[in-house]
């Protein structure tokens, strides 16, 4: 079965571990982000480097080292976190991933436009501190 929107693992990772960090009073460290996210190790730790980098998370290394976030949660928004990983959403796209068109007029329209378009309003006007709440505790 195929899906028209997906999103990348890392983008996936990024956004399930910003909630995670997010509702936790204590660090974390990669181990158990990947453990609740269900994610690897080694991409879990590639995304926190990368979050990291871009100032949302902070890093302390050691025996009580771990992530913690930079930021309040409703200062963070999905979009920030996506465009972190990702880069800016380009809203002017090819569903078809063409760089010259065929037609005269795009067969799919404006379509591409208008999800995109949503897709981006969406992921901004949503922040962390909204899925506070939303965590399953794990035993």
């Amino acid at each position: 079965m195929s899906q028209l929107i997906s999103l990348s693992e890392a983008a996936a990772i990024g956004l399930h571990s910003m909630v995670y960090i997010s509702s936790l009073k204590e660090k974390v460290n990669v181990g158990q982000i990947s453990e609740y996210i269900g994610s690897s190790k080694h991409h879990v730790a590639k995304v926190m480097q990368r979050l990291v980098k871009e100032e949302f998370i902070v890093s302390n290394r050691g025996p009580a080292g771990g992530f913690e976030l930079n930021k309040k949660p409703e200062e963070i928004t999905l979009l920030d976190i996506y465009e972190a990983i990702e880069g800016p959403i380009n809203t002017h796209i090819c569903l078809g991933n063409k760089i010259v068109c065929p037609f005269k007029r795009c067969i799919f329209g404006d379509l591409s436009f208008k999800m995109t378009l949503e897709f981006r309003n969406y992921m901004q006007s949503h922040t962390l501190d909204e899925y506070l709440d939303d965590l399953i505790l794990k035993m």
